[in-house]
């Protein structure tokens, strides 16, 4: 079935290959799958966007992102969504961002929202939606099991990384990688004292996002940190030079105290071969395996003793689960699968109505 997708991004974040964020990155994929499968892939998204299919750019907020700021998006994006539903065939529309709700399409075509954050973070009147057609779905069995109930509620769809694309012939160096969002959640500042108490010089890699609490999380928790050598900052790491610093690394650093829902730097960490040293949050546990991919770790000493051990994991241990359990080209094979299921439900009601 050729499918025309309405991709709805966040409108706060990029998309695209580089991008920093890990529900920018699956939309990414599905945008290239969509093409790639014969269909046609819209996607509304923020400026600096990088897209396969057609690419509707909305304008980003200067400086910090106030409420007004997101009142004139969400209007901008509401607008942009009914013009499109009025003057295109769009089967179906799949939204990516946290706050999908402020922006859901007038009735219509089926809906699908994928919950990439945990599901604390919504509106609970979000996860309930009342527009006929719309369903949620999670990302993995513990944010799932996390979700309320509700006949809008699908089973997960796993995350997955572009496993193939991801080795490459690299020599390890002397030290530990940390990448993402740079926020309070992520607790990066956890990583740098970690590669310190293990004598470990540790690569922060990421982005501090225009929001006054990320700010003052980044001048008065890291930035510190960072002040001294050993570590350093790397800013955003787009994929060829994330992906050579993962090959070269002795691990990856998972910090994070926010419930993860999954975590695509840790999958690309095994697909490259890199253990995994992290706190047991949310999802984590789904893919670090404790002493056979990584280490799950309970504090900052119990890190930092996990990465001296690092070399005691498997290297091809690490390729293995990656190749079996975390392929981009399964995720995105599970998607278009849902998309057809969906698109058929909603035409099979329609003859029967």
């Amino acid at each position: 079935m050729s499918l025309t997708v309405l991709q709805v991004a966040y409108p706060f974040a990029p998309i695209g290959p580089d991008a920093v964020g890990g529900a920018e990155q699956v939309l990414s994929q599905l945008d290239r799958a969509v093409e790639a499968s014969g269909g046609r892939s819209i996607v509304l998204a923020a400026a600096g966007s990088a897209a396969a299919g057609e690419l509707l750019a909305t304008p980003l907020p200067r400086g910090a992102i106030a409420d007004k700021d997101r009142d004139t998006v969400h209007a901008t994006y509401r607008a942009s969504i009914a013009r499109l539903l009025h003057s295109r065939r769009i089967d179906l529309v799949h939204m990516h961002g946290l706050d999908f709700d402020r922006y859901l399409p007038p009735p219509g075509p089926p809906t699908l929202v994928t919950l990439h954050l945990p599901t604390a973070w919504y509106p609970p009147a979000a996860l309930r939606p009342q527009r006929p057609g719309t369903w949620l779905h999670p990302v993995s069995q513990a944010q799932g099991r996390t979700c309320p109930p509700s006949p809008a509620l699908l089973p997960p769809i796993p995350n997955g990384v572009p496993v193939a694309d991801l080795p490459t012939p690299v020599s390890r160096r002397g030290f530990a990688l940390c990448l993402g969002r740079i926020c309070p959640e992520k607790n990066q500042h956890a990583a740098l004292q970690a590669g310190s108490l293990a004598g470990m010089t540790v690569l922060l890699g990421g982005q501090v996002f225009a929001y006054a609490e990320h700010e003052r999380y980044w001048r008065q928790a890291v930035l510190p940190l960072l002040a001294h050598r050993p570590h350093r900052f790397l800013g955003p790491v787009g994929f060829a030079r994330k992906r050579r610093l993962l090959n070269a690394a002795r691990c990856l650093i998972s910090a994070s105290i926010a419930p993860e829902t999954s975590s695509l730097v840790a999958m690309e960490a095994l697909a490259c071969g890199t253990p995994v040293v992290a706190f047991p949050s949310g999802a984590l546990p789904e893919i670090v395996e404790h002493g056979v991919t990584g280490y799950l770790v309970q504090d900052v000493r119990e890190m930092a003793e996990a990465i001296r051990m690092v070399h005691r994991i498997d290297p091809e241990a690490c390729r293995a689960a990656a190749r079996t359990r975390f392929s981009a080209a399964t995720m995105a094979a599970a998607y278009l699968d849902l998309y057809a299921r969906l698109v058929g439900r909603r035409q099979m009601h329609a003859v029967v109505a």
